[in-house]
């Protein structure tokens, strides 16, 4: 910004003073060579700058500074070439928070198997999403439970595009982070952290996030919060396969514009422990010189790039001890912070070294609604089921326009295609309140009932059917849109009418958008005859 103003202010006197024109581009071209030759590496005041999240005194924050200004410093013994500038980072209890009350990636799971209403779990699956229920806020999992959530993450989410589950994983994470008010769960990085990750950037570093959670889903986590590449992200993976390719070996498969990829159920590597050097071996090709992590799980990762390094190297351990702003345990700091010493490590204690975890509006409750949120057991599918016949909720509610003779008629018979095919339909200009239910009832009233009514039934359906027709979408339908898709519901739309939103666009893309399928013809007669084949051939 600094270089844009002075360019404007040499610009303008240019334009005033022409004659000066050549002595002016001779002083900055001067000006910018000598900076560029003599330029040196930042003081460790000016470093500190840099961490407005930390308590400036930290002496992890301090060993960071001094080890940074070290090794990218060309004069210097240790100076560290930028290709070489490798650090790795944990991400549960590392860079975001671990503890409401669990990890992120078993939240989603339990998520899947108890609540999404598009999945219907085998009674396996379900004792599994019972046990982690059950178990999760005191964590007294069973020993081999990282190997067993492994095996049920992967068979959970089998069958999905890889946009299918980053939507899931969206949807999830724009949610009140349990046991905190003023946070969502995508919200909820260390900000030290991320501050961390932004110094080392800027000094030629470059950042991977080496995590025990599921490759995509750290994709999706850290995308708009850090700005570290899709290619720097390892993690446990499950297979992926072309839809269409079955069981044909990918060697013999060839992949066409027809296809897209889907997770199966096949896990490949949980990279925990020993597991993460493997994979920073195979996918990075380069030994880092920075680990932070804050478990066991990091231990081997961390030693990796401490130990038999040919660069001088750091590694650091969080400790989470902070009970105030978090749910860490102070009594552990002094057992920890011996330990992850002993080992060569510098500890960050987020007790003492930070002074924010997630930002100052951001309220610990010291309440959890998980039990709440997940009483319900659900339901399994029935043994011996084809998977199709009963597997998706099949309670449609259908969004739009009711406000004329001739848009009620049309919504009847679109209705009456679909509870045809099976669907249980909920339409409000007929299954909504009665006149009589209504009669008396003041405008503010009025409204109320006729929102509670209509939101709690979006709620309850697994699908909602929109009919888009009007200059523009029905209002009220286009809330009801947004409602059901934030909700991971199945959204569907219908569209006869030739206007348009925009030149060369037919509809907003905030609404097309949340659609599996536009069905779309201006001839509404046959629109439904498509609708009827779609049916008879597809589940909605």
């Amino acid at each position: 910004m600094l270089c844009k103003e002075l360019y404007m202010t040499v610009y303008q006197k240019i334009q005033k003073e022409e004659k000066t024109m050549k002595r002016l581009i001779a002083f900055l071209l001067t000006l910018v060579m000598t900076v560029a030759l003599f330029a040196v590496p930042g003081s460790a005041e000016e470093s500190g700058s840099a961490f407005s999240e930390w308590n400036p005194e930290a002496p992890a924050l301090k060993a960071l500074i001094e080890y940074v200004e070290d090794v990218t410093n060309e004069a210097s013994p240790n100076y560290i070439p930028p290709a070489d500038r490798i650090a790795t980072f944990d991400m549960d209890g590392t860079l975001m928070g671990e503890l409401y009350p669990t990890y992120l990636e078993v939240m989603l799971l339990t998520e899947r198997i108890l609540k999404d209403p598009s999945y219907q779990p085998d009674e396996e699956m379900l004792e599994f999403g019972r046990m982690t229920r059950d178990h999760a806020m005191d964590k007294s999992f069973p020993s081999d439970y990282d190997y067993q959530f492994s095996y049920h993450q992967a068979k959970a989410f089998a069958g999905m595009t890889l946009n299918e589950y980053a939507d899931f994983i969206t949807r999830f994470l724009v949610h009140e982070a349990d046991g905190f008010e003023g946070m969502t769960y995508a919200s909820a990085f260390y900000l030290p952290m991320v501050e961390v990750v932004e110094y080392l950037q800027d000094h030629g570093f470059k950042c991977f996030v080496v995590s025990g959670s599921d490759r995509f889903i750290v994709r999706t986590f850290i995308e708009g919060m850090l700005d570290i590449p899709y290619e720097n992200i390892i993690g446990s993976d499950t297979a992926l396969a072309a839809r269409d390719q079955g069981d044909t070996d990918g060697i013999e498969y060839v992949f066409t514009g027809d296809d897209t990829l889907v997770r199966t159920d096949r896990l490949i590597i949980k990279d925990l422990k020993t597991n993460k050097v493997l994979q920073i071996a195979q996918e990075i090709g380069r030994q880092p010189v920075l680990s932070f992590g804050n478990s066991s799980g990091d231990v081997s990762m961390n030693n990796y790039a401490l130990l038999n390094n040919r660069y001088c190297s750091a590694a650091f351990m969080l400790v989470a001890d902070d009970e105030v702003r978090d749910y860490g345990n102070p009594a552990k700091h002094d057992e920890l912070t011996e330990k992850w010493q002993g080992m060569g490590y510098q500890v960050i204690s987020m007790r003492d070294d930070w002074k924010t975890i997630y930002g100052e509006e951001v309220k610990k409750t010291g309440e959890f609604h998980w039990l709440e949120n997940y009483a319900d057991d659900g339901q399994a599918v029935s043994t011996g089921s084809t998977g199709k016949e009963g597997s998706r909720g099949k309670k449609v509610y259908f969004a739009a326009p009711l406000f004329s003779q001739s848009e009620k008629d049309y919504n009847l018979l679109l209705t009456k295609v679909l509870e045809d095919h099976g669907y249980e339909v909920f339409l409000p200009q007929r299954d909504g309140y009665l006149a009589a239910e209504l009669a008396g009832k003041t405008e503010d009233e009025l409204t109320q009932l006729i929102f509670e009514k209509d939101f709690s039934e979006v709620m309850k359906a697994d699908i909602i059917f929109m009919l888009l027709d009007g200059r523009v979408p029905d209002e009220g339908a286009c809330v009801e849109l947004g409602i059901a898709y934030a909700n991971g519901k199945r959204c569907y739309g219908v569209k006869t009418d030739a206007r348009s939103v925009e030149i060369n666009m037919d509809l907003n893309p905030m609404i097309t958008g949340c659609f599996i399928k536009l069905f779309k013809n201006f001839d509404g007669d046959k629109l439904v005859e498509e609708l009827e084949q779609y049916l008879s051939e597809n589940e909605l």
